[in-house]
């Protein structure tokens, strides 16, 4: 178990600890997180046996909203340009690609993305994959705000804490992506849903188009 300091070589190592399978205690864009790389299965199943043991699917901390086609997700092109524009959760349904590991066997599967100039998407451009990324806590507990109360729940369990300082924000307002259309709010969280709402709707007024990148 290493505890570091926030700085952009630690973010390196955190990148590095992730590329080997291991799992970081890391500030994210909302709370503390616990991450792990969502490209290596044996990384995500450590992490929901220290973190959530009844296996509800963690959701993915993404680069870019390119994720959600790499993914197999059904996803139309007023959701992915929401998820561009907020810095909210998405809960998409889901084709046959996605993983079981990371879906738990449900039917769909919850992405966000960080904002550009946060440290977590430095850390997600560097690994250049996407993250499982629950808040530091174990199942039914109170998110950890700081190092001291992320080490008192998962101790050695961890292997690379990164210090950010106290994290006092509210947690994601999370969405689920009504495919081919629609909108439902699950959480109310960092960022209004109605504010999401009122921009779905105005997007809908002048329709765009991914070129067909969306289904």
């Amino acid at each position: 178990m290493k505890v570091k300091e926030l700085t952009k070589e630690v973010v390196e190592e955190a990148a590095e600890v992730l590329s080997d399978g291991g799992i970081v205690c890391f500030p994210t864009d909302t709370l503390y997180g616990l991450l792990a790389h969502a490209g290596i299965r044996e990384a995500v199943e450590r992490l929901y046996a220290i973190r959530r043991p009844s296996g509800r699917p963690f959701l993915l901390l993404v680069p870019d909203v390119s994720w959600v086609q790499e993914l197999g997700l059904l996803a139309g092109d007023l959701s992915m340009r929401l998820m561009e524009l907020y810095n909210a959760t998405f809960i998409f349904y889901k084709k046959t690609k996605v993983p079981l590991y990371l879906t738990r066997g449900r039917k769909s599967l919850a992405l966000r993305i960080p904002p550009g100039e946060s440290q977590v998407m430095e850390l997600l451009h560097l690994l250049d994959a996407p993250v499982v990324a629950p808040s530091a806590n174990p199942e039914g507990e109170k998110p950890a705000l700081n190092m001291k109360e992320a080490i008192e729940y998962f101790g050695d369990k961890v292997d690379l804490y990164v210090d950010g300082g106290d994290r006092k924000g509210k947690p994601s307002t999370i969405v689920r992506a009504l495919y081919p259309k629609g909108l439902r709010k699950v959480r109310e969280g960092s960022v209004p849903f109605e504010k999401i709402l009122e921009t779905y709707r105005r997007l809908r007024s002048s329709p765009f188009s991914y070129s067909g990148d969306a289904p």
